[in-house]
C-alpha cells in the first residue's frame, strides 16, 4: 500500500508540473478541459485520498490527535473540492444601465435562471485622487425578489451574496454604461472546504504545541546547543562622478523642481520620482556625469536638440551594440537613426519579431520621445489634492538612498567572509570573534528603515509586485536569523548570505522599482496576509537550502582535516540536520496557510477558491514536495540518513525557485505580477 501511495503521489506531482507547461503551450481552456477538469484527474486525487485513508487506519494515526486532525483536514478540503466540482455552477451576466436581468450564461454556454432579478442603476470607475488610475469598479444595482427590493453595490473584493448565489464585478463595457458580473453558485462545496481550512489551521498549531510531536523535541535539541559565531568587517560603498557642461537647470532650480508635484504612472508624485525612474530606465544610474536626475530631465525637455547627441542610452547586449556600430555600452538617441531619419532599431527585428535586447532599446527610445513630447507625465491639476511636505521629502529620500544596492553588497560580503572564517576556524581548531551581531543589527535596521519608508511613500504595505515581495522576504530572513541566531549563531552568517542574495535578485530583477498604485483586485487586506505568509515560508525554506549547502561543504572538509578538527566538524554536522528539520515545520505550515488564505482571497475577489493558475499549482507542488520528509514511515530508505535528507532539501528548493521565478518568466498567469 505504501508503494501504491508513492506511485499515485508522484504521478500527481508530475501531472501538475506538466499541466502548467501544457497550458502555456496550448491554452488555459485546453488544460482545463483535458487535465484539470477531466474525470481521470479527479479519479487520481480520489485514489490518493482512498489510499491515504487506508494507510491512516493501518497506522492507527488516531492515537496521535494533532497529526490525525491534520490529515483529516486535508481529506475534508479534498471532499469540499469534489463537491464544488460536481455541484457548483458558474457563469457570466452582462447587463446595461437601466436593464433588468434574471438569467445568466453558465460555463456550458447555456442560459440559467436566477431566483431573483437584478437591475443595473449605474456603473462607475473610481480613480485614485488626482489621477486616471482605476482604484475600483463599482456596479450600483437594485435586487428584486418577490415583493422585496433592496439596493446593493458590487465592486472589486465586495461581492453580492444572495440565495446561495454570489455575484462578482468582472468587467465593464467600453462606454462605461454596462457591467459584466461573474456568477457563482456553490452553497455546499465552499463551506466544506472552508471547514477543512479551519481544521488545518487548528491542527498545525496543535502539532507545533504538542509535547508528543517531533517539533517540540527538535526545538529543545536545537535550543540546548551552543554553536560558533564568526565575524568580519564592514564594506563601504561609494561612487564618484565628473561634472560636464550641458544645457540644464542649475542646482538650486533643480532642487525646487524635484519637489514639484505631478501625475506620473497613475500616482501624484514629486518630479524627482519621474526623473529618478527615467534615469534608471535610460542610463542605469540616477545621475549623469555629476548632473542630478532632475537636471538631466530638465535638459531633455528644454534642449532635446543638444541632449539627443549625448551617449546615455544603455545597450546591455554586446551583439546588439555591434550591429548598431557602438563602440561603448552607451549610445546617443541620434545614433539610433539613419541620415534619412529612418529608425535603425526597426531593421534589427528578426522575421518581424524584435528580440528582448531590441525591445529594451526601443522602449528607452519611446520613453525619451514621450518625455520630449510631454506625454510621460502630466502637470497636477489645480483642483487635485496635494501631497504633504513630509510625504514629498520622504519619497525624495527613498529615491536618493541606494540602500538596496548597498545592503546586498554588504550582506553578501559579510555572509561569505563569515562562512569563510567558520571554515578556517575549523581547520585552525579555534574561533575568531568579531562584532558580527552589531553589523547584522545595523543591516537589519537599515533594511527595516527602507521597507518602512517605501510603505509610507506608497500608502500601502509593499507586497504588490516581485520587487516588494523580495524586500519583504529579506526582512523575514533577517528576523528569523536574528531570533534563532541567539542560540544557533551560525544562522547569522546564513541569514546575511541569503538576505544578500534576495536583495540582489530584487536589484537585478527590477532595476527601476517604481512605486505604483495597487490594481483594484489587489486592494484587499487579505493580499498582505497571503503574500507575507508565503514569503515567510519561502524564507525558511531558503534557510534549509543554505543549511544543506553548508552540510555538504563540511562533509567535503571532514576527510581532509586532522582528527581533532574532524570531531569538531562532526559536532557541527550533528546540529545542522535537526535545525533543518525544525525549520521545515513552520515553513511548510506557513506555505499551507498562505495557499489557503490566497484561496479565500480568490473566492472573495473573483468567485473561485482554486483555478489551477500556474503559480497556484506550483505552490501546491512545492508544499507536497516539502511534506515528504515528515512521512519517515512511508519514505523508507529515501531519507533515512542526513546526507540523503540534505540532498533532498537541495533538490526540493528547485520547486521554490520555479514557483517564485519560473512561473513569472516561463508560464505567466494571473499571478505573473508577483
Amino acid at each position: 500500500m505504501h508503494r501504491l501511495f508513492w506511485i499515485v503521489f508522484t504521478t500527481i506531482l508530475l501531472v501538475l508540473g506538466t499541466a502548467t507547461f501544457v497550458e502555456q503551450a496550448q491554452s488555459t481552456a485546453f488544460a482545463s478541459q483535458h487535465i484539470y477538469h477531466s474525470m481521470w484527474f479527479v479519479a487520481l486525487w480520489a485514489l490518493l485520498a482512498v489510499v491515504s485513508v487506508i494507510i491512516i487506519v493501518r497506522c492507527r494515526l488516531w492515537k496521535r490527535g494533532a497529526v490525525a486532525l491534520l490529515h483529516l483536514s486535508l481529506l475534508v478540503i479534498l471532499a469540499g473540492a469534489a463537491v464544488t466540482f460536481f455541484t457548483s455552477q458558474s457563469g457570466m451576466l452582462h447587463i446595461r444601465e437601466g436593464d433588468v436581468e434574471s438569467r445568466f450564461i453558465n460555463e456550458h454556454n447555456e442560459t440559467a435562471n436566477l431566483p431573483f432579478s437584478i437591475r443595473l442603476d449605474s456603473f462607475r470607475i473610481r480613480c485614485y485622487p488626482g489621477t486616471n488610475t482605476p482604484a475600483d469598479y463599482q456596479s450600483f444595482v437594485t435586487i428584486e425578489q418577490g415583493h422585496t427590493r433592496r439596493n446593493a453595490t458590487i465592486s472589486m473584493n465586495n461581492i453580492l451574496a444572495l440565495n446561495g448565489y454570489r455575484l462578482y464585478q468582472s468587467s465593464y463595457d467600453e462606454d462605461i454604461h454596462g457591467s459584466v458580473l461573474s456568477v457563482k453558485y456553490d452553497p455546499v462545496g465552499t463551506g466544506i472546504t472552508y471547514t477543512g481550512y479551519l481544521l488545518l489551521a487548528i491542527s498545525m498549531v496543535w502539532v507545533l504545541c504538542s509535547k508528543r510531536e517531533r517539533f517540540r523535541h527538535l526545538l529543545q535539541k536545537v535550543m540546548s546547543c551552543k554553536a560558533v559565531v564568526f565575524y568580519t568587517l564592514f564594506i563601504l560603498y561609494g561612487s564618484a562622478v565628473n561634472a560636464r557642461s550641458l544645457p540644464t537647470a542649475n542646482t538650486e532650480k533643480a532642487e525646487s523642481l524635484a519637489r514639484r508635484q505631478i501625475v506620473y504612472n497613475g500616482r501624484i508624485v514629486p518630479f524627482n520620482t519621474m526623473a529618478h525612474d527615467f534615469m534608471l530606465k535610460i542610463y542605469g544610474n540616477p545621475s549623469y556625469h555629476g548632473l542630478s536626475a532632475e537636471q538631466v530631465v530638465y535638459g531633455w525637455i528644454a534642449r532635446p536638440d543638444v541632449w539627443k547627441d549625448e551617449p546615455m542610452i544603455k545597450v546591455k547586449d554586446k551583439s546588439l551594440r555591434k550591429k548598431l556600430g557602438a563602440a561603448d555600452k552607451y549610445v546617443s538617441f541620434q545614433s539610433l537613426f539613419n541620415p534619412d531619419c529612418s529608425y535603425k532599431v526597426t531593421a534589427l527585428a528578426e522575421n518581424g519579431v524584435p528580440s528582448k535586447p531590441v525591445q529594451e532599446v526601443d522602449e528607452k527610445v519611446g520613453i525619451i520621445i514621450m518625455l520630449t513630447q510631454g506625454s510621460l507625465f502630466e502637470p497636477l491639476p489645480a483642483e487635485a489634492p496635494r501631497l504633504g511636505s513630509t510625504r514629498v521629502e520622504a519619497e525624495i529620500l527613498y529615491n536618493r538612498l541606494p540602500l538596496v544596492k548597498v545592503l546586498f553588497m554588504l550582506n553578501i560580503t559579510l555572509g561569505i567572509l563569515s562562512l569563510a572564517l567558520f571554515i578556517l576556524g575549523i581547520f585552525a581548531n579555534k574561533y575568531i570573534k568579531v562584532p558580527l551581531q552589531t553589523l547584522f543589527s545595523l543591516s537589519l535596521i537599515a533594511l527595516l528603515f527602507l521597507y518602512a519608508l517605501r510603505w509610507y511613500v506608497s500608502g500601502h504595505i509593499p507586497l504588490g509586485n516581485g520587487y516588494e515581495t523580495m524586500l519583504f522576504m529579506s526582512v523575514v530572513i533577517m528576523f528569523i536569523s536574528c531570533i534563532i541566531g541567539r542560540r544557533f549563531p551560525l544562522l547569522l552568517c546564513i541569514g546575511l548570505l541569503l538576505s544578500g542574495f534576495t536583495l540582489l535578485v530584487a536589484h537585478i530583477g527590477d532595476s527601476n522599482p517604481q512605486i505604483t498604485n495597487l490594481m483594484p483586485v489587489l486592494n484587499s487586506p487579505l493580499l498582505s496576509i497571503h503574500v507575507s505568509v508565503i514569503m515567510m515560508s519561502y524564507a525558511l525554506l531558503g534557510l534549509t537550502f543554505i543549511i544543506a549547502i553548508i552540510y555538504f561543504v563540511l562533509i567535503a572538509l571532514q576527510d581532509k582535516t586532522r582528527p581533532a578538527t574532524t570531531a569538531d566538524i562532526a559536532r557541527q554536522l550533528a546540529l545542522l540536520t535537526p535545525l533543518s528539520h525544525l525549520l521545515l515545520y513552520p515553513a511548510v505550515f506557513l506555505l499551507a496557510c498562505g495557499i489557503f488564505i490566497g484561496a479565500v482571497w480568490a473566492n472573495i475577489s473573483w468567485g473561485t477558491y482554486w483555478s489551477w493558475d500556474p503559480k497556484e499549482t506550483w505552490a501546491l507542488i512545492t508544499m507536497m514536495i516539502y511534506a515528504i520528509p515528515f512521512h519517515t514511515s512511508l519514505t523508507g530508505k529515501l531519507l533515512n540518513s542526513p546526507t540523503r535528507f540534505h540532498l533532498f532539501m537541495l533538490l526540493a528548493f528547485l520547486s521554490v525557485l520555479m514557483t517564485y521565478f519560473g512561473v513569472n518568466f516561463f508560464l505567466g498567469g494571473m499571478h505573473s505580477y508577483a
